[in-house]
């Protein structure tokens, strides 16, 4: 699926399950970490990109140290971890009660315009991830000497 995320587009992400293809799990490379490179959808809705936030998600996910490995109008973040990591850095659902420090604490207004869609769980990412993206739209990190992620290639 290319081109951008379209407003009317977003509902559709968040529907119901389709049947799961093949794995996004990206695997270690060989001689690299025992580790699975876990993948998660993250979309900045948009009332996010509205207020201009998309950077400031970036950052944040940047500075946690995962790699950007797909990116359109969603973003696809790769890492040990990531999944239950991001959920943790978007915080609650409910802006209410999302903690300060938290994407949706910092800068959600109300439920309903709560900035961030981030994957619930690993199958739920591989299903996202596989509604947007083909697998060779997706980067297979090589850092060969230049490893910027404080995780191993």
């Amino acid at each position: 699926m290319g081109g951008l995320l379209g407003r009317a587009a977003l509902p559709g992400l968040l529907s119901g399950p389709r049947a799961p293809g093949p794995s996004l799990l990206a695997r270690p490379s060989s001689g690299g970490s025992s580790w699975t490179r876990e993948r998660t959808l993250v979309a900045v809705k948009p009332d996010g990109v509205q207020r201009r936030l998309v950077g400031d998600v970036i950052q944040r996910f940047e500075r946690r140290g995962f790699k950007l490995v797909g990116m359109k109008m969603l973003q696809v973040w790769e890492g040990p971890n990531v999944v239950c990591s991001s959920r943790a850095m978007v915080g609650h659902t409910n802006s209410a009660q999302a903690a300060p420090g938290t994407i949706r604490g910092d800068f959600s207004v109300h439920i309903s315009r709560n900035i961030i869609h981030a994957s619930d769980s690993v199958e739920g990412a591989q299903r996202e991830i596989q509604l947007w993206f083909q697998s060779s739209e997706l980067v297979d990190w090589a850092d060969e000497g230049h490893q910027r992620s404080i995780y191993p290639p």
